[in-house]
């Protein structure tokens, strides 16, 4: 199964509580956060949600 690598690139203060719990349930926390997550339809939302604060590879 494929995989994506995701960074946290911009800071989650001032952004709204369903966007930092979604930040939190990608496991990430601070900026430079890294983590892979499975390539599925659940990850996609997540990431479309806060796109603006991530960086997909």
């Amino acid at each position: 199964m494929a995989e994506i690598k995701i960074t946290l690139s911009k800071s989650l203060i001032g952004s709204k509580k369903d966007q930092i719990a979604t930040a939190t349930s990608l496991g990430l926390r601070k900026i430079g956060d890294t983590t892979v997550q499975p390539d599925n339809e659940a990850t996609r939302g997540k990431i479309k949600k806060i796109s603006h604060l991530l960086t997909v590879e």
